[in-house]
């Protein structure tokens, strides 16, 4: 059973300066070797393949190690967040040299280890190796197909590495020599390494990992024209409203103040949206949360759109942790719009508490992802997992929001309401609320917002797939290409469902449409998460069906 991957150094890392990956030695830090160089095998995690997100030390099953200190290679930041921890394997490989079978140490067996190998064979643990940044993936052992009872260990790792003049090109591994775990036994444990010359280009050594069929099937773009043919549907249908049905009652409602005393005659006479026109922009209920919602939402979409282009430019898909590094990066220094959009929305509604406006818009999301984070950490930490983060690592994450972030924000509120802060509302707000009348309970505000997810979730359901399969299958996402293509959709359709829910709510008579027009939006995430949900169901249950296969 092989199992192959493989990884880059983040070029990216090294642009932002952020924690850019020690380099083990001079011939690894530039990918170039001479003929009898010291080539490390770095040992990174071990975890059930059913979980790939369940990762821990590779040393925490009973392997032997070599006597010695063994060297450790910390990466950036988003490698440590990703749940990378290397450590120097101290097997002797040197660069074009063929080992033909060679012992790494005898691993004598007792009751206790004779366990945790058993319980790591029975869920399917794999390890994670590196050779010159590239990925090596294997099982720790297999189960008798004739008796489940008993387990065997791999005892000799096959590798073979590709290499071009003074490049390593591609590694892979075979896992051989099964041998039956019994407690007193000792298992010599073996490796050889085979050098093979290839005529590959070291650009190109990527490529071999990236599933083409799959992610570049016919169905990725019949998604894509399924979901341009959404936009220009709505795109219509909001055309229609606005420009027939809209612009003609928008403008009379536009005039000066000297024709008001004309409009509220012809009141009596009006019905649906019309008759809403002087309470339309009233102040909405929890100004200061929504104008922190809005402009957390307008920073996150600026974010994500950022991220795929440095996705798409610099091939992000090729580092450990590159994305993360990015993301957060990117998080800090776009924290300005956040800031200046919920300042400017604050303000232009009458709001009195800026203050509390901008601290809550620096710090809602940031704290919330802390919040989460915590307790997942906590259970990280209580089960010895890798995915806990080091408390060095979070203490750079707070000073990056402490002195980047939350200064940005606090700048993008104060400019945002002196820039955009005026009140610029063509209709003038009525001193007595009007009374909403009740309505048929689908145009209730809860159900045009659940109801306005279902269109966007529709246009980014294949992404979502095939992203899903990336993340749980062990798959290399590279399509960002796709993924801006969808990104771009989305934004349309969800501007689209926006207004035609609010349209919807405001012929209802119903002028409370804020907070209705944001969930319209949000509620996207809420069909995304249950979408998640099945998704990660249903891989389980296929890793089942291929693993009693085997």
């Amino acid at each position: 059973m092989v199992l192959t991957a493989r990884s880059l150094s983040p070029l990216l890392l090294v642009l932002l300066v952020v924690a850019a990956a020690s380099p083990a030695s001079a011939s690894e830090s530039d990918h170039t070797y001479q003929n009898d160089d010291h080539v490390t095998l770095w040992v990174n995690k071990v975890g059930p393949y059913n979980n790939p997100q369940e990762t821990y030390n590779y040393y925490i099953l009973p392997f032997c190690q070599l006597p010695g200190n063994a060297a450790h290679k910390w990466g950036g930041l988003g490698e440590v967040l990703g749940g990378n921890q290397l450590v120097d394997s101290q097997i002797e490989i040197k660069f074009r040299k063929n080992v033909d079978k060679a012992s790494i140490c005898a691993l004598n067996l007792d009751a206790a280890k004779v366990k945790q190998f058993k319980d790591a064979v029975e869920s399917s643990y794999w390890f994670e190796f590196f050779i010159d940044d590239l990925p090596l993936w294997g099982f720790i052992g297999e189960t008798d197909k004739t008796n489940e009872n008993q387990h065997y260990l791999f005892t000799h790792k096959d590798i073979v590495v590709k290499y071009n003049g003074d490049q390593i090109i591609h590694v892979n591994l075979t896992q051989e020599s099964p041998k039956l775990l019994e407690a007193g036994k000792s298992l010599d444990m073996t490796y050889s390494v085979k050098w093979i010359e290839t005529d590959v280009k070291f650009a190109r050594r990527f490529d071999v990992y990236l599933d083409h069929p799959f992610f570049e099937h016919q169905i990725h773009w019949f998604s894509i024209f399924n979901s341009f043919m959404m936009v220009i549907f709505l795109t219509g249908l909001v055309s229609m409203i606005l420009m027939r049905t809209l612009r003609n009652d928008y403008a009379k409602y536009a005039r000066e103040d000297d024709d008001l005393e004309t409009l509220e005659r012809d009141a009596s006479e009006e019905s649906g949206w019309k008759l809403v026109h002087g309470d339309v922009f009233r102040p909405p209920l929890n100004l200061v949360l929504l104008s922190a919602v809005v402009g957390t939402g307008a920073q996150l979409a600026l974010l994500v759109l950022l991220v795929i282009l440095l996705a798409i430019i610099g091939m992000l898909y090729v580092g450990r942790g590159a994305i993360a590094t990015t993301f957060i990066v990117c998080y800090a220094l776009t924290s300005f719009i956040s800031g200046y959009v919920s300042g400017g929305l604050h303000s232009r509604n009458g709001g009195k508490s800026w203050i509390k406006s901008m601290i809550l818009a620096a710090s809602l999301f940031p704290f919330m992802c802390f919040g989460i984070g915590f307790i997942l950490n906590t259970i990280a930490i209580f089960y010895g997992s890798l995915a806990a983060i080091p408390f060095g690592t979070m203490v750079v994450v707070f000073i990056i929001w402490a002195f980047i972030s939350f200064p940005l924000a606090l700048l993008g509120t104060v400019v945002g309401r002196n820039w955009s802060g005026s009140p610029n509302n063509p209709c003038r707000v009525k001193t007595i609320p009007r009374p909403i009348p009740e309505k048929k309970w689908y145009l209730t505000p809860s159900i045009i917002s659940l109801m306005g997810g279902l269109l966007p979730f529709g246009s980014i359901f294949i992404e979502m797939y095939f992203v899903f399969t990336s993340f749980w299958n062990y798959k290399v996402y590279y399509v960002y290409g796709f993924m801006l293509l969808v990104f771009l959709i989305l934004i349309i359709v969800t501007m689209c469902v926006t207004i035609v829910g609010t349209y919807f709510l405001l012929n209802a008579e119903n002028y409370h449409w804020q907070w209705t027009s944001f969930f319209s939006a949000a509620s996207t995430a809420v069909h995304t998460m249950w979408c998640c949900g099945i998704s990660r169901l249903y891989l389980v249950c296929e890793k089942d069906i291929q693993k009693h296969q085997m």
